[in-house]
This record gives structure tokens, C-alpha cells and sequence, in this order.
């Protein structure tokens, strides 16, 4: 049985929006918006913006059939990236509302300078009936041709930006060569601009980068110095009474503040219109350029520091019921939650209130007691804080009773510390001389076996001096960082010697700070005795508990 064929219906459904114009109105004035920009924020160059403002707002003005639809202008900024341009996405932004009909501008360049950004803009536009007139290239964007000398003339300004880019990076580079470090005043607190142009230091705030050291060698955590900065009304650098934890940890690992810098901790990566910082991992070398400047802290102080901070990083958390209790993390509220140690399981102890008929009472316990009852940890006493804080207190009267005696070792190792690296190796100075002839071999090296790419002995010898380098570098590497080390027992031993020439026979009271500073472990040997370990003078004494 045959089928009717279905007779085909086509229903219109009406418009009910107007279509954009393909070019400029074509009743009433045009809204013509001008866009300036300078990429740096010298005076020459703000005197040429405030001229292109003046010069676009006198041209629109002037043209009857043109209504001033606003002068957008960025000032100070790159043109590769369209992201931090404020004023010229307010523009793009007043287009897409409709409030703008044709944009002048001085050339391609001066718009964008990256060629994607720059032609989706203008398609973007384009699309809406907006047009972009390029006064230098003689260019309007609703024009048939207008696209291809678009691309033409924004390629010659990408290729330009990357161009001078280059050579910003090859000087910036030849400066890091040379050992000049830039200085942030503004974000560096400490120092300011001296009237020969260099960094001097700055008093007032020299004293609270001694201080935020200082307390932090007395135990204080990051957040301790942070609450008391802020309670004390202290300015950072900026001039902000917030301060932060990160604001903190950058000055105490800040090499400015000994008279050194480091140059290339970062480098820019990714292509034009989408580059960013990262961190230097090994990518690029640094330069790092010692005694620059006046130093704020001594050297010693801060390699105290370095030390300081690696130890608390490497304190390991307590696990939970998997395994025996390891060490505990870091505390900066009481002395004793790192130092007193279990002498069965070598467990930290850990601060506990007790409460029974209405009495409190402060005592301390293993944490693996704690944790896992009497699994790993069998017989290790509860200690009684008063009692404890005593004992330790009578172990440094007996350990100032015997000062003399320890003050001749202290000397003694001091001396050693700072004459250090006699070990019959080459010294640091014979190895840097070295490491300079090595540089200037491997030169002409290069130089020959560009000349000669064939030559299997030069490119054998170039490797040798390549390689010899590279193992001169690794011990010019290790010496500084021994000496670091020896500096910074120096440091300590000699605060040491200093401390037991101030100390009294008798000391009635116990104290955190002290007991950080001086006192290396608290070991629980059982209920009624500990054994007090003194920093640095390789001595431990055995006390009863009062």
C-alpha cells in the first residue's frame, strides 16, 4: 500500500533583536573611545601620557560627528599580557555593554604586543561592529585587509618585546656576574638607600630584625615572634603592623641580613603573554656574591639559626598506635616538651594536669605510656614538675660550681672550631685558585673545539678540565659548609664562656629560656633521679630529685 508523500511546511519565526552593524552607526554621532598606554613609569615616559591623553581627548573632541565615549590608559605596564592592564579591560568590558563604538589608538604596539591576544580582541570586537583605529599603520580593523596587517605589524611588535626581552636577560645576567645585588627597600627591613646610592642600615628596624633572631634562638616559635611584634605595635618593612609567619621565616633565612646575596633564586619561564617566576631548582646557576653590604647579623648568629631551623624541621610527629612512639615535634610553649626524654624507650616526655579532689597538679609522662600503655615502654616514671624543674635547677649550680674546670675545655674546643679545616687537605683559597684556572682552560678549550668539532683529543681534554671543575666545585662546597658549622659552634661556645663568667654560684630559680639555651637532654633514668646533658661542654650530670 503506497504511502501519501507529507506535504513540507516552513514556519518564520520573527527577529526579535536587531542585528549587529557590520561597521560604524550610521545615524547619530559615533562613541569613539581612545586607548594610551607607556610601558615604564619614568618621568619622560608619564610626560608622553599625559600628552597622548590630552591629544586623543582634543581629536575626539573636535570631530562633530564623534561623541567622547572616555580616554582608557595603563601606565607603567608591559603590553605582552593582557591580565594586569586594568584600564584596558575596562575598556573591552564597556564595548561588550555597548557603550563604545570605535577605539583610536597609536599603533599595533601600543594595543598589544602579543599577536594571539591582540586579534582575538579585535575579532571580539569586530564581531560586535566595533572597529580599532591603528593611527600609525593607517589601519582600521573593519576593513576587509585589516586582519593580515594586523598580524603583520603585531608579529614585528612580539618580535620586538621578545628581542629587548633577551637583552634584559643578558644584562640582568652580566650584572649577576658581576656580583650586583638589587636592593627592595621598601620590602627590605633593615636597610635603606644610602646617599651614595647603596644600602646602609637602618637603626631602628636593624633592631627588630636582632630581636626576631634573637628570640628566635631562645626558642620562640615563628608564631610566638609574630603575636609579639604585633602586640609591641612593630612596623614590618611596608610600614604594616600585620605581621606574618612567612615575613618572619624570609628574614631569618634571608642571606641579606649578613652582608651577602643570591641572585637567579627564580627565572621566568613560558611563553609571551603567559610567563611566571618559578624557583631556580638547579635549572640556571646563581650567583651568589659575599661581604656585599653591611651586615645586620653575624655571621655565626645566623648559621645558629640555619641550624636551629633544620632541627625543628626534622623532629618527627608522634605516630598514631601503628607503631612504637618516635619523636615528638617541635614546641616552643615549654622547654622540657623536647628535652626530657624517657631513659627506657628514649620516648619524650609529655606536660599532663592531674586533677583529684578538687587539687591540680602538673606532672609529665612518656608519651608512649601515654599512647600504648605498657607495650613498648614498662617502667618509666611520672615526674613530678616541681620537683623536676628543681633537680635541673641544682644540676646547673653544680655544673657553675664547676665553671673553671669547663671553661678550659670550652676554650680549648673554641679554639679548635676556629682553626678548623688544618687537616692536611688543600685549603679554601688554594681551591677558588684553582677553580679560577680551570674556568680559563676550559675557555680556550671551547674556543679550540668550536675551531676543530673533530678533534677527539681536544674534546678528551675539555671533558677532563670539565670534569675537574665540577669536583673542585663540590669541595669549595663542602669547606664552606664546615665552616659554617665550626662558626656556629664557635658562636655557641663562646656564649658559653661568656655565660659562666656572669653566672653566680647559686641559682634559685628554673627557667625556660635558660634551660633551652644550656641544656642539651633531660634523661629520666628512674622516679627519683634524671641526667642533665650541658650543650656544648660534653658533660652530663647525674641529679637526685629534691
Amino acid at each position: 500500500m503506497e504511502q501519501t508523500a507529507l506535504e513540507r511546511r516552513v514556519r518564520v519565526i520573527p527577529a526579535t533583536r536587531p542585528v549587529p552593524a557590520s561597521g560604524p552607526r550610521r545615524s547619530g554621532k559615533q562613541r569613539v573611545a581612545a586607548y594610551c598606554r607607556v610601558s615604564t613609569d619614568s618621568e619622560e615616559q608619564l610626560n608622553s601620557y599625559a600628552a597622548q591623553k590630552n591629544y586623543y581627548t582634543q581629536k575626539i573632541e573636535e570631530n562633530p560627528d564623534w561623541e567622547m565615549a572616555g580616554v582608557f590608559a595603563d601606565e607603567g605596564l608591559s603590553g605582552t599580557s593582557m591580565k594586569k592592564r586594568t584600564e584596558f579591560n575596562r575598556m573591552i568590558a564597556a564595548c561588550k555593554r555597548g557603550r563604545i563604538d570605535m577605539i583610536l589608538t597609536k599603533s599595533a604596539s601600543r594595543f598589544a604586543r602579543n599577536t594571539v591576544d591582540c586579534l582575538r580582541v579585535i575579532r571580539a570586537l569586530k564581531s560586535r561592529g566595533i572597529g580599532v583605529i591603528f593611527e600609525k599603520e593607517n589601519i582600521n580593523t573593519l576593513t576587509e585587509s585589516s586582519e593580515f596587517l594586523i598580524t603583520l605589524f603585531s608579529s614585528f611588535s612580539q618580535a620586538e618585546s621578545e628581542s629587548m626581552g633577551m637583552n634584559i636577560v643578558m644584562g640582568m645576567r652580566q650584572s649577576m656576574k658581576e656580583g650586583k645585588i638589587p636592593f627592595q627597600y621598601s620590602r627590605t627591613l633593615g636597610y635603606r638607600r644610602g646617599p651614595d646610592g647603596k644600602p646602609e642600615i637602618d637603626p631602628d628596624e636593624a633592631e627588630t630584625v636582632r630581636l626576631i633572631y634573637a628570640r628566635y634562638l631562645e626558642g620562640a616559635s615563628l608564631g610566638d615572634i609574630q603575636r609579639e611584634l604585633t602586640e609591641q605595635n612593630i612596623p614590618t618593612a611596608e610600614g604594616i603592623k600585620g605581621w606574618s609567619r612567612q615575613v618572619i621565616q624570609n628574614i631569618l633565612t634571608s642571606e641579606k641580613y649578613i652582608g651577602d646575596g643570591i641572585r637567579q633564586k627564580t627565572y621566568t619561564t613560558g611563553p609571551i603573554g603567559d610567563r611566571k617566576a618559578v624557583k631556580n631548582n638547579g635549572e640556571l646557576p646563581m650567583y651568589y656574591s659575599k661581604n656585599n653590604h653591611p651586615a645586620i647579623i653575624p655571621r655565626e648568629v645566623y648559621y645558629r639559626v640555619k641550624e636551629e631551623m633544620a632541627r625543628r624541621n626534622s623532629k618527627r610527629k608522634v605516630m598514631q598506635k601503628t607503631a612504637k612512639t618516635e619523636q615528638g615535634k617541635y614546641s616552643a610553649k615549654y622547654a622540657l616538651s623536647e628535652l626530657l626524654v624517657c631513659g627506657e624507650c628514649g620516648t619524650p616526655y609529655k606536660r599532663c594536669t592531674w586533677a583529684r579532689n578538687g587539687k591540680k597538679r602538673i606532672v609529665w609522662r612518656c608519651v608512649s605510656r601515654l599512647e600504648f600503655g605498657t607495650k613498648y615502654c614498662h617502667n618509666s616514671p611520672t615526674m613530678d614538675e616541681n620537683r623536676l624543674h628543681s633537680a635541673i635547677v641544682a644540676a646547673l649550680n653544680e655544673f657553675g660550681a664547676i665553671r673553671a674546670e669547663v671553661k678550659a675545655d670550652v676554650l680549648e674546643l673554641a679554639s679548635l672550631a676556629q682553626g678548623g679545616g688544618e687537616d692536611g687537605g688543600e685549603s679554601l683559597l688554594a681551591l677558588q685558585t684553582r677553580l679560577k684556572e680551570l674556568s680559563e682552560e676550559q675557555a680556550e678549550l671551547i674556543d679550540k673545539v668550536l675551531a676543530d668539532m673533530k678533534n677527539e683529543e681536544l674534546n678528551t681534554q675539555l671533558k677532563a678540565v670539565l670534569e675537574e671543575k665540577q669536583d673542585v666545585m663540590d669541595r669549595i662546597a663542602a669547606q664552606e659548609q664546615d665552616e659554617e658549622k665550626r662558626a656556629a659552634q664557635a658562636s655557641r661556645q663562646r656564649e658559653m664562656e661568656e655565660w659562666l663568667d656572669r653566672q653566680p654560684l647559686c641559682f634559685t630559680e628554673y627557667d625556660d629560656t635558660l634551660t633551652r639555651r644550656f641544656v642539651e637532654q633531660v634523661t629520666v633514668v628512674d622516679a627519683e633521679t634524671i641526667r642533665v646533658k650541658i650543650r656544648d661542654a660534653g658533660i652530663e650530670i647525674e641529679q637526685k630529685l629534691c
